[in-house]
């Protein structure tokens, strides 16, 4: 019979990785805590931070304790922010300082005409690049 798998995916990860995990129990730890959501850590919450072991040592008296220091949640930076936004086209810019300009859906009805939308698009993408010039000057 084959052993039955277990269903948590921590215990999977740790048992195909198991050069990657270092396990280390600490007996009677001295903890202390700074945290900015709530005044004591709760049961089952999950905080974000850094962790820190400080060790005094002199000739007969050894200290050792830890510092837990809750961080501040990095808000999602945009990856591709628009430099221009326009009712046909968009332009963004990217990681290595390009200029990239992307069509909007086009919205196809009775009154579609081909050479408005071709010659709205040629006009947006003039003034969003006459802009970037002048900006870059």
């Amino acid at each position: 019979m084959r052993p039955r798998q277990h269903p948590n995916l921590f215990i999977k990860m740790k048992k195909n990785n198991e050069k990657f995990w270092n396990n280390n129990t600490h007996l009677c730890v001295n903890l202390k805590t700074q945290l900015r959501s709530d005044r004591y850590a709760k049961t089952g919450q999950s905080y974000q931070g850094v962790l820190r072991r400080d060790v005094f040592c002199e000739e007969f008296c050894y200290e050792d304790h830890f510092t837990f220091v809750e961080t501040l949640p990095q808000p999602a930076q945009k990856r591709n922010p628009h430099v221009y936004n326009g009712h046909y086209i968009t332009v963004t810019r990217h990681a290595d300082g390009t200029y990239r300009p992307n069509l909007k859906p086009m919205k196809v009805d009775k009154d579609f005409s081909v050479a408005k939308y071709a010659s709205g698009v040629a006009n947006e993408l003039l003034w969003a690049l006459e802009g970037l010039v002048k900006d870059s000057e």
